[in-house]
């Protein structure tokens, strides 16, 4: 059952994160590094500490009383995830939210699922997290790395339906859902992204102590990696606030906060929104992760997550027209990665339960 609840939760984790950059297509007349900090702040400042208040009364001691090395470690993790985060949303710009979201995950995920088991194999581990060996040894870890493969081959195969795209249209049709299109320039930056975005699974292992610290003061395990997205997200906060106030600085568009000539509360709210939606992806990851955690397969909640991902964001993608113009055989391909994407997730849920 708790298995099945965890699914649950990372279904809905990606969905909201699938789902996030819509909003963002409702701001006007503001530049990307404005709307983007604004969104960001709300994502990694404002909601973080209130539903850590919310979820793990107190969470301000536990952090007081943690040791500075898990503190700056998480720190760094989420620093060098909001890297990736940065160059997330430019993906989205270049690609689109259907084939950004796909390469960029793919990497993301292998990454992110993979490393944590290879660490604890040469570094210890923490908690009854598996090692690679000991998962490797086991019917439900091969069942899952196959899951986790198959997901691969998915996202391949939706990154084959983005080159097809390419060749088929026009730059004129190109732009005309995705106003800045550009294929060879969004690959570089998605795989870029995809490297770095995998340090939010890592921030979470560095984070394990402040995890505990949380559940001994009596606090729902449910809710226990809550604290540590705090931390990790002020991490994302730093880089993004550093880089986004910047193009403010060279673009000259730090006078989008307050011109009045723009519909201000509409972007506000709109970014707000956004901002939002985006941290709710890691509210949720965070409650499936622990459910999982507790079966000793936290490892796999990261494919899992990133496959709902792609999942969401390709059918907002068909929805709202990205894949306008492309032949009958590229829609195949496209459509054949995201049943591949959803099988994958089929067979990791199935060892999941082999192992619980």
């Amino acid at each position: 059952m708790q298995v099945i609840l965890g699914l649950f939760y990372h279904f809905i984790g990606g969905f909201a994160s699938g789902s996030f950059y819509i909003p963002f297509n409702r701001v006007k007349q503001w530049a990307w590094e404005s709307y983007w900090l604004v969104g960001g702040i709300f994502s990694w400042l404002i909601v973080p500490p209130i539903g850590a208040a919310l979820t793990a009364p107190g969470y301000l001691e536990t952090l007081t009383h943690t040791p500075f090395s898990t503190l700056f470690y998480t720190y760094l993790m989420g620093l060098l995830w909001g890297i990736g985060g940065l160059t997330f949303g430019l993906t989205m710009r270049y690609l689109g939210l259907s084939l950004g979201m796909a390469i960029v995950l793919g990497f993301c995920a292998a990454f992110g699922t993979l490393i944590p088991p290879i660490f604890y194999e040469f570094f210890g581990r923490s908690g009854n997290a598996k090692t690679i060996t000991e998962l490797l040894s086991t019917t439900s870890g091969l069942i899952i790395f196959a899951g986790v493969l198959l997901c691969l081959v998915g996202i391949g195969i939706c990154g084959k339906a983005g080159t097809l795209k390419e060749k088929e249209l026009s730059p004129e049709q190109k732009t005309e859902n995705i106003k800045e299109f550009n294929f060879p320039k969004g690959i570089l930056v998605a795989i870029f992204s995809g490297v770095l975005s995998a340090f939010m699974s890592f921030g979470y292992e560095t984070g394990k102590p402040i995890a505990e610290a949380t559940v001994a003061r009596g606090i729902d395990p449910l809710w226990q990696n809550n604290p540590t997205l705090v931390v990790i997200l002020l991490g994302g906060l730093t880089t993004n606030i550093i880089w986004c106030l910047y193009l403010n600085i060279k673009n000259k568009t730090g006078g989008d906060y307050v011109n009045k000539a723009t519909p201000l509360v509409r972007n506000y709210l709109f970014s707000a929104i956004a901002g939002t939606t985006w941290y709710l992806q890691f509210f949720f990851y965070g409650m499936g992760e622990s459910l999982f955690s507790a079966n000793g397969l936290g490892f796999s909640s990261w494919t899992l997550h990133m496959a709902f991902i792609i999942i969401v964001s390709n059918i907002w993608g068909i929805y709202f027209n990205e894949w306008k113009g492309a032949s009958a055989r590229t829609m195949r391909v496209i459509i054949l990665g995201i049943v591949t994407v959803i099988i994958s997730t089929m067979v990791v849920g199935y060892g999941n339960y082999l192992a619980s």
